[in-house]
């Protein structure tokens, strides 16, 4: 089968073999997959904290068909529409878990599945498990106008949030947050942007802070953050390091939680995707979570693909058709 590998001399577009599924696994016929910020840096080797050997296929959102089930998987059937995450999907077929797959809704094609796995399963975990958001609170997300910031925006507003506001540093992107849900778009590279917040928030600060941009704007994260609020790191677009006001945090007694798939356990993402089944699942067939599709790209030409996702001038989910 055609797909695209990790090499000695960067990714390329080859033929490998057919993977085959093991027990409790499905083999799927994939149809769509999205390109993710991730992907710039497993392209070239990294696992994003670890290194991939050469031959590793690449990509880790994708939407396609079941054509084998392996030993012991129950509830699907072959020809099931069926969307996950993983890596291998930028590849013709891959073999899925069973348990960290989704069906696809029958209002939803391919390309638009492809799109939503990662941010759905992100920021479900994000939002609802991690930071707790309760009907009525406020809401800042750091890095909105990413695919996962808008996922982040849509179910704080549909779970209640209270208030919530959006950040992007591209005036554009910042425009068009209220679609998604933003009461309030900042850019983060104003310096009074946190003074925007507290007042919004009558001098309080915020509940929940989603940051996926950290860096740069950690101290301010802190500052905008209510007394006893939270701070849920995904993300580090910002920066992977930086200055941190240790005394800012403690006197605002904040929670601050850091999540990755990198360190998770095969039963904790199992653990994840039936929380979204089971939150969610109403929503997604109803349209309400749906993500907007910036360009859709040939499998074979991939590496233009990728030259989009690098210029980060798009808003929405990058997508590949098989």
């Amino acid at each position: 089968m055609k797909a695209y590998v990790t090499g000695s001399d960067g990714a390329t577009l080859t033929e490998v073999p057919m993977p085959l599924p093991g027990d409790d696994q499905v083999l799927v016929r994939i149809r769509a997959s999205s390109v993710n910020r991730a992907d710039l840096m497993m392209r070239e080797g990294s696992g994003v904290g670890f290194a991939l050997p050469p031959g590793t296929v690449l990509g880790s959102e994708w939407a396609g068909e079941i054509v084998e089930l392996g030993v012991g998987v129950e509830g699907f059937q072959v020809g099931d529409r069926v969307m996950g995450t993983g890596r291998g999907a930028f590849g013709e077929f891959k073999a899925a878990d069973a348990h960290q797959i989704f069906r696809v809704p029958d209002s939803l094609d391919f390309s638009k599945a492809a799109s939503l796995p990662t941010a759905l399963t992100t920021m479900h975990n994000a939002v609802i498990t991690v930071g707790q958001l309760k009907p009525g609170q406020s809401v800042l997300v750091q890095g909105a106008s990413a695919g996962v910031g808008l996922m982040a925006m849509l179910i704080a507003r549909y779970f209640g949030a209270g208030l919530v506001i959006g950040t992007s540093n591209d005036r554009e992107r910042c425009e068009r947050l209220a679609e998604f849900g933003a009461d309030i778009s900042l850019d983060s590279r104003d310096p009074e942007w946190v003074q925007r917040v507290l007042e919004a928030t009558g001098g309080a600060g915020i509940d929940l802070v989603i940051d996926q941009v950290s860096g740069i704007v950690a101290n301010q994260n802190l500052a905008a953050t209510r007394v006893c609020g939270r701070i849920v790191n995904v993300g580090r677009l910002g920066g992977e390091t930086g200055l941190f006001d240790f005394d800012l945090h403690a006197a605002r007694r904040i929670d601050y939680v850091g999540v990755t798939f990198r360190t998770r356990s095969r039963d904790e993402i199992r653990d994840i995707f039936n929380a979204v089944r089971a939150d969610l699942w109403p929503a997604i067939e109803a349209g309400k979570l749906n993500l907007p599709i910036s360009q859709i790209f040939p499998f074979t030409e991939i590496e233009d693909a990728i030259a989009v996702m690098e210029q980060n001038r798009h808003f929405g989910k990058i997508v590949l058709t098989m």
